[in-house]
């Protein structure tokens, strides 16, 4: 072992024994950006980055289990990212099924898609419903894998579910204004029923959230990371924690 390692293994134990598991989020999201910049600075494709992404997420869910997090929504491809060239696109989707497949066939996790399936490839459509349905009854983390996934369009999805919900009661137009809350809408996001996020982690040193949980993270802590989603360590998780567990969250009041 070097001596790098070595330290970086007792420092990361040092982090871990001072957290305080009581204060740690329940509902972890992880903006996993930077695959393809990791690649380019390590001399290697675009392609090879997104693995060793997808790669990362099991570690990363494991870190999760011994920190007591309950759900983690991991955002793997955007509405804006299906407008990318076929010939990277293909490549990606065939790792976000393959990625998908194993966290079923894990046996811990407990797996939900949000996003918008029409907008998916018919494959990759099958392997989210399969994975959902293979893994419905498993007492684990909840883990939200967000492919074909956007805020705003995970609102608008919300409004028009609600619309149709309330044509088919009959309900008029003037009679659902009268009656209309946030807890109406809250209802028919993709992640319904679920804590909204407590911390929003993004990786790569980008500062922005780009759509992600747009309705869910309104009272959400961020923590931007400088490093790309491919090298994120148990260290980078762990200050995360203990960053989120320093602050004092206001809700607005």
């Amino acid at each position: 072992m070097k001596l790098r390692d070595l330290v970086y293994r007792l420092y990361a134990r040092r982090v871990e024994g001072r957290l305080d598991h009581d204060a740690a989020p329940k509902h972890i999201g992880v903006i996993l950006d930077g695959n393809r910049r990791w690649a380019k600075a390590s001399g290697g494709t675009t392609e090879q980055g997104h693995q060793a992404g997808a790669d990362k997420i099991s570690e990363m869910l494991g870190w999760c289990t011994e920190t007591d997090v309950e759900v983690v929504t991991l955002w793997m491809l955007s509405t804006d990212n299906l407008d990318r060239p076929e010939v990277e696109l293909r490549p990606l989707l065939n790792i976000i099924e393959n990625t998908v497949r194993g966290l079923a066939a894990d046996g811990r996790w407990r797996v939900h898609h949000v996003g918008n399936l029409d907008i998916l490839p018919a494959g990759t459509q099958r392997v989210l419903k399969e994975a959902e349905q293979a893994t419905h009854d498993i007492d684990g983390i909840l883990v939200n894998v967000a492919v074909g996934y956007g805020g705003r369009q995970e609102i608008a999805d919300a409004v028009r579910s609600l619309l149709l919900e309330h044509a088919q009661k009959g309900t008029s137009f003037e009679e659902l204004a009268e009656i209309l809350d946030i807890d109406h809408i809250a209802e028919h996001l993709y992640t319904r029923g679920q804590p909204d996020p407590d911390l929003v982690i993004r990786t790569s040193g980008e500062q922005r959230l780009s759509g992600f949980m747009l309705w869910q993270s309104a009272h959400s802590e961020y923590y931007f990371c400088e490093v790309f989603w491919p090298a994120f360590r148990k260290v980078d998780f762990l200050r995360a924690l203990r960053d989120y567990a320093a602050r004092h969250r206001r809700y607005g009041t």
